[in-house]
């Protein structure tokens, strides 16, 4: 909500946002803004794509999915 009708003009903006995100049970955001330089293109097999143990969401779930890092006990 803190992010409703506020223009995202530049990163400052964006990572003071983000930074400033809490939720009702407490959750609260640490954010920096990375400029390190990535190579592009490049390329990984269906097979890695697999292990990276995505779920789709229903809604737009090329775009929005969750990542299983481990097994939570």
């Amino acid at each position: 909500m803190n992010w409703r009708g506020r223009p995202l003009t530049n990163y400052e903006t964006i990572v003071n946002l983000i930074s400033n995100t809490t939720t009702k049970n407490g959750l609260k955001i640490n954010c920096k803004l990375d400029e390190s330089k990535y190579q592009t293109g490049i390329k990984i097999t269906d097979e890695q794509m697999q292990d990276l143990r995505l779920t789709k969401e229903k809604f737009h779930g090329e775009w929005n999915y969750k990542l299983k890092l481990h097994e939570c006990k």
